[in-house]
């Protein structure tokens, strides 16, 4: 999601100044997306810009407020009816690291795979008890919760099939075990002149 289009979803309820498009946004998001005020004005001023907002004037205190105009709402709609692709959204960050850590001699991806878990099952943890300390009627925190949540699922049952992966791949690349008949003799068994051990 882009900040454009979050601010835009809290105008369409209604003019707002800065500050409180950044109090709202924060509390929509849960503030798993925290804004600075100066990033609200800079997004401000581009919806300005390209007629999607306008300006409605100062209060007594000198803060501008801002509405949605008929185009900023036909972008908004559009923006809702779009489906989020998986090409648009961020690289994940840990399957890169995983894919190259299996490129470097000497990285033990096991390790940073158990490790990931470990932080990852702590995350869930923490998610479930904010879940659980929700109000019920708090449903745009409720949502994001929910969708945090089975991230992390889908991360830890992701993380257990590498693990997996990783173990049936170092199984297939170990050095094959000698058979009996091709074993050396240790140095504690001899053999007669016609190989037969005795």
């Amino acid at each position: 999601m882009s900040i454009r289009h979050g601010l835009l979803a809290l105008l369409d309820e209604g003019p707002k100044y800065g500050y409180q498009l950044r109090q709202e946004f924060e509390r929509a998001t849960g503030a798993t997306w925290p804004l600075n005020v100066g990033q609200v004005y800079t997004t401000l001023t581009r919806l300005e810009r390209d007629g999607l907002v306008r300006g409605e004037g100062s209060d007594e205190s000198g803060r501008v407020g801002y509405a949605l105009t008929d185009e900023g709402r036909t972008e908004l709609h559009r923006w809702f009816a779009t489906p989020i692709s998986r090409e648009t959204r961020p690289r994940d960050e840990l399957a890169i690291k995983l894919a190259l850590a299996t490129t470097v001699p000497g990285v033990d991806v096991t390790a940073i795979v158990q490790g990931q878990r470990t932080s990852t099952l702590r995350t869930l943890r923490e998610l479930t008890r904010l879940k659980k300390a929700a109000a019920e009627d708090d449903l745009p925190w409720l949502l994001v919760l929910d969708s945090m949540i089975f991230q992390a699922e889908a991360e830890v049952r992701w993380l257990d099939h590498c693990e997996s992966r990783l173990a049936r791949s170092s199984r297939s690349t170990a050095p094959a075990r000698p058979s009996a008949e091709n074993r050396p003799a240790d140095d504690h068994t001899a053999t007669d002149h016609e190989g037969v051990r005795r």
